[in-house]
């Protein structure tokens, strides 16, 4: 029997411990938290379970343009009270019960779960603090660490929980903020700020870069920011926040330029810390970054023989479905069993605003910078039917083929629940799929999916590409 200790239960954990339980392995997970970790209790699923609610307030925004009307006078947004406190209620039921159900899953599995936090004691044993204080030590012949990431934090403005926050304690607010200031304008920041916004908080947007989601695809990340500033968002573009602190009923957000902001609460969305301290990594002979991740190849193994690492710890893809992938493919190398590399060309990801932007494969920055050879075409969402009948004009769906042989190697797709529709480019890159093959695939008319096979017939000649406006 081959003992499996996991550190950390979040999607990398978790995911990990049921492969290896499934494998045949003896199987323990250290978690001090909750099993499905920030993932589950104060990331992915609250953040998501939030967004849920702003999109229905989206949905009502847009519908008297459908020719909906309210029956009581004003608009349908006037008419419908956002109830912050019922909201967050249950987004932590979710969370808790999705947590629950994790644990009942790996309990099934025979995997012994332990609350309390590991350290490794050389790359054979993993020594656990339970809650009590109390220490046991765990023999081990294949560690995995899956300790995940913290938000980042500004010495002059550290979060309190009330009006300076952190994502992770945006669910203790009962009231809509008054004024939301949103610091970062990454893919967290612009999350929370599309949604407040879309629940009708006034919301201002703190960027350091000229355009909101640096690290998107350029079009995107302008027609998104153009969404933003049309249903009226504040957007302080290549402005850096430096300091925040309370007011007797707010907050005041200092620039570095000398300039002040005024709100009721602010959200620092400043990136993420990798928990990688006190886990005895150096001393295992583990490499680590400069930036605290840990150093892992594709098939999450560490520097250390037996010692394995997945999810936001290794800096690899902030993503949870990275997370999981990387700890199945830790568990299946280690024990013996078929495995192909992680491929980060197949990771699809999204990012929640509204509208939605997903990507997946290559993308038009190294395109454009002459890494990669590609025809692209992009169709304006305008321009599909079914937007039309649903009043939906902002967004598009780009794909990129390689010029010879048109195999689809990567697409962009700004539009409501993009994170559906980019399942088909996903499979198209992943099984190297022509344009010709997709454009004989049979869409439904009308649909939104109905632009990725109108892209397809159109790269079949060549491709055109369309005006986004």
């Amino acid at each position: 029997m081959v003992d499996v200790v996991i550190i950390g239960g979040g999607p990398g954990g978790y995911e990990a411990g049921l492969v290896a339980s499934q494998l045949g392995g003896r199987v323990t997970i250290v978690e001090n938290k909750g099993l499905g970790g920030s993932a589950v209790l104060t990331d992915v699923v609250p953040s998501k379970s939030l967004i849920a609610a702003s999109e229905v307030m989206e949905k009502v925004r847009g519908a008297e343009a459908l020719g909906l009307r309210a029956t009581q006078g004003g608009t349908l947004q006037e008419n419908v009270a956002v109830d912050m406190a019922a909201v967050n209620d249950r987004v932590l039921r979710l969370a808790s019960a999705q947590s629950g159900d994790i644990a009942k899953r790996l309990e099934t599995e025979g995997v012994r779960l332990i609350k309390g936090t590991g350290r490794l004691d050389g790359t054979e044993h993993v020594v656990v603090t339970a809650e009590d204080g109390a220490e046991e030590r765990l023999d081990a012949d294949i560690i995995l660490v899956s300790t995940g990431a913290r938000p980042r934090e500004l010495p002059d403005a550290m979060p309190d929980g009330e009006r300076i926050l952190n994502w992770t304690q945006m669910y203790n607010l009962t009231e809509p903020p008054k004024r939301l200031i949103v610091v970062g304008s990454g893919v967290t920041g612009a999350e929370f700020a599309s949604a407040y916004n879309a629940l009708g908080v006034d919301v201002v947007l703190v960027s350091s870069r000229r355009q909101v989601l640096p690290s998107q695809d350029d079009d995107a990340a302008r027609v998104l920011q153009e969404v933003f500033e049309a249903t009226g968002m504040t957007i302080l573009s290549e402005s850096r926040a430096n300091s925040a602190r309370r007011t007797e009923d707010g907050v005041i957000v200092g620039l570095q330029d000398g300039r002040e902001i005024e709100g009721s609460h602010v959200l620092m969305a400043v990136g993420a810390i990798p928990n990688t301290e006190d886990l005895g990594l150096a001393e295992a002979g583990i490499e680590v970054s400069e930036s605290g991740h840990i150093v892992v190849d594709k098939v999450s193994r560490t520097s250390a023989r037996g010692v394995y690492a997945a999810g936001d710890c290794t800096g690899v893809f902030a993503l949870a479905s990275v997370a999981a992938m990387q700890g199945r493919i830790a568990m299946w190398h280690a024990l013996g069993d078929a495995v192909s590399p992680l491929n980060l060309r197949s990771i699809s990801s999204n990012v929640f605003t509204a509208p939605e932007i997903a990507t997946v494969g290559v993308g038009q920055a190294e395109i454009d910078a002459g890494l990669v050879a590609a025809r692209t075409v992009v169709m304006p969402l305008r321009s599909n039917a079914r937007a039309k009948m649903q009043s939906l004009r902002d967004g598009f769906i780009k794909v990129f083929c390689l010029p010879t042989t048109g195999i689809v190697i990567g697409g962009v797709i700004v539009a409501p629940q993009a994170s559906e529709l980019i399942y088909p480019l996903a499979m198209a890159v992943n099984s190297k799929i022509t344009v010709d093959e997709a454009a004989q695939s049979f869409t439904v008319y009308p649909s939104l999916s109905g632009s990725i096979a109108e892209a397809s017939r159109r790269l079949h000649t060549g491709g055109v590409d369309e005006s986004l406006y």
